[in-house]
């Protein structure tokens, strides 16, 4: 389907439900469905000029300076709570980071960050209030584009505005909606589904600590047992079609199951099996509607958990705050719990910890205490020897080296 626009495609329009006015203007799915001037809408000559806005926009920032500002906002908010001896990841890490992140790539008020993660988070799990969610979004957005226009800055916002292809406001508002929410949404789920294997995940986290997994190979694994998106809507029937033995009637939606498709017993008879550095899993999608900002999701997630890893030495789970809890949506399986403890840290890289009870711990060591020109394990070189001494630094292949966990 991914791969066949001549039977599948993505305009929403052709919909039965749609064109028979079925779809309630109150209805949680129109700020998923309803049909807008984005490149995921379209197919044809048309996808082709709003596709190339978009990924030639996103080109323009440097993946190395992606991380780098990554990795200071992971310090700042491990700040927050570094004193504290205890932390739920997800709200005080993984829902934040990428926010952040995209806050800065579209020249918005880091103030922001906040009050869309809340509209973000709403949206995508199409409450009452969703609708509502989706027009704060638009409208803050709008203003971002108004402001843009006048005095153009060195973000997304102003690269799409300034693009050869004339995109109008409309479509860059839109583009803009579209990337805040996916980005945001995929990242975090990547993150939190990453942070709690290596909590929870005794052959994970061994093949990781053992250095048989380096943490690029961690989080491609992650996106084939649990991606970051479960279901992707979605593709129109352009004409009937039989899939399996069952029957697709012409202006059907398809609703596509990445997570199902991913340990399709045909394609991955043996699940325990490690598919270390194979990427050809559907997290991203696939074909002509393949996720443009793939690269700049993987710098988001590396260096936000290799910063965090790195400087929490003894990350562990917290068992008596609750297991891990999860929370379906109609397109993801959420991480909504990851309770940890450690050992409390006075400001930021300070190596001052207060004692907790003996726990199993999750370690990196300490790049103060290897040997000054010990190799690392680089995460852009599939595992070979890197010269980057500590966890900020980077090689010259922009990549900060990969944690070992003991």
């Amino acid at each position: 389907m991914t791969t066949n626009p001549l039977q599948f495609t993505r305009d929403s329009r052709q919909w039965t439900m749609s064109l028979r006015g079925q779809v309630p203007a109150d209805s949680p799915l129109r700020p998923t469905l309803q049909p807008q001037p984005v490149c995921v809408f379209a197919d044809g000559q048309e996808h082709a000029r709003l596709r190339g806005a978009v990924t030639d926009s996103l080109e323009q920032f440097a993946l190395r300076g992606i991380r780098r500002y990554t990795v200071r906002c992971t310090r700042q908010l491990i700040d927050e709570f570094a004193a504290d001896g205890r932390a739920d990841l997800i709200s005080r890490f993984a829902e934040r980071l990428p926010m952040r992140v995209m806050t800065w790539l579209l020249g918005m008020p880091e103030a922001d960050g906040p009050r869309l993660v809340g509209a973000a988070l709403d949206l995508m799990r199409l409450s009452e209030t969703a609708v509502q969610s989706d027009e704060f979004i638009v409208e803050t957005l709008r203003d971002l584009v108004g402001r843009r226009r006048h005095k153009p800055g060195r973000d997304l916002p102003s690269m799409l505005l300034s693009h050869r292809s004339e995109v109008t406001e409309d479509e860059v508002l839109q583009h803009l909606r579209l990337i805040l929410v996916a980005a945001n949404e995929t990242t975090v789920n990547l993150m939190a589904d990453t942070l709690r294997m290596v909590l929870t995940g005794r052959r994970f986290r061994a093949s990781l600590s053992g250095g048989h997994m380096t943490l690029p190979e961690a989080l491609d694994q992650v996106r084939w047992d649990a991606p970051p998106m479960s279901v992707v809507p979605g593709r129109v029937a352009k004409e009937r079609v039989v899939l399996g033995n069952d029957e697709i009637r012409q202006g059907d939606l398809l609703l596509l199951g990445l997570a199902a498709g991913d340990v399709d017993p045909a394609q991955r008879p043996d699940r325990a099996k490690p598919l270390h550095g194979n990427r050809a899993h559907l997290a991203f999608g696939g074909g002509p509607h393949e996720c443009p900002g793939k690269d700049i999701g993987r710098a988001v997630a590396e260096g936000g958990i290799d910063t965090l890893v790195a400087r929490m030495c003894d990350l562990h789970l917290a068992v008596d705050e609750g297991e891990p809890s999860t929370r379906d949506s109609w397109l993801t399986r959420r991480q909504e719990r990851l309770s940890v403890r450690f050992s409390p840290q006075m400001g930021q890289g300070t190596k001052t910890r207060l004692p907790l009870p003996a726990a199993a711990r999750i370690s990196t060591p300490a790049p103060a205490r290897l040997p000054p020109h010990s190799p690392r394990v680089c995460a852009a070189r599939g595992g070979s020897a890197c010269r980057a001494r500590r966890a900020d630094t980077l090689c010259s292949s922009g990549a900060t080296w990969s944690p070992r966990l003991t």
